[in-house]
């Protein structure tokens, strides 16, 4: 039969045994958390938040929301007046312009966030860039990859920003986002 080893005050290892045994089980699994397991980060991946101090530091969040599927974090970035616009080519008989206003951006971004697994996105060049005072606009290349039950998907386009430079928290914030990307 096997030795039972008594971890109390009064048995055979005693509080000195508690301690060693507590400081081993606390050195050996360091900062382990069950209920926060480390998130997966790409490769290039912002792990910061920006204070939104400029057009670029609104693009760098914008990656940490789609990243880490933060919508608050998303939320943060889009002005009141916040319009996306996009090319529909199957509308009309050559095509039309559609758009939408921030509430059906934000519901239709946190459907993106919740149904996929990973979602990785990156900006690559700059096509060009006008900056003002308080506004600024902003032509970008990007690939968003997109993996999840449903499959994956990697788009490749172009979007331009404008930005607008809030004059109550001094915060940039995007205006417009006219997706230019090809279907």
């Amino acid at each position: 039969m096997k030795e039972m080893v008594v971890f109390s005050a009064t048995g055979r290892c005693g509080a000195a045994g508690l301690v060693l045994l507590f400081s081993l089980w606390t050195a050996l699994s360091g900062c382990f958390n069950p209920f926060a397991p480390e998130l997966e980060r790409s490769p290039g991946a912002s792990a910061r938040l920006t204070e939104q101090a400029s057009p670029a530091e609104v693009l760098e969040n914008f990656i940490y929301a789609y990243t880490f599927k933060d919508s608050l974090v998303y939320e943060q970035l889009l002005d009141s007046s916040f319009v996306f616009v996009y090319f529909d080519p199957n509308l009309g008989s050559s095509g039309l312009f559609v758009s939408w206003n921030r509430d059906v951006e934000l519901k239709t971004t946190g459907r993106l966030l919740r149904n996929f697994d990973t979602i990785t996105l990156t900006w690559n060049t700059t096509i060009y860039e006008l900056m003002e005072e308080r506004a600024a606009e902003m032509s970008k290349t990007l690939h968003l990859s997109l993996y999840g039950k449903g499959g994956e998907y990697n788009l490749t386009g172009n979007a331009v920003f404008n930005f607008r430079k809030s004059p109550w928290d001094g915060k940039w914030r995007i205006t417009r986002w006219k997706d230019e990307s090809q279907m």
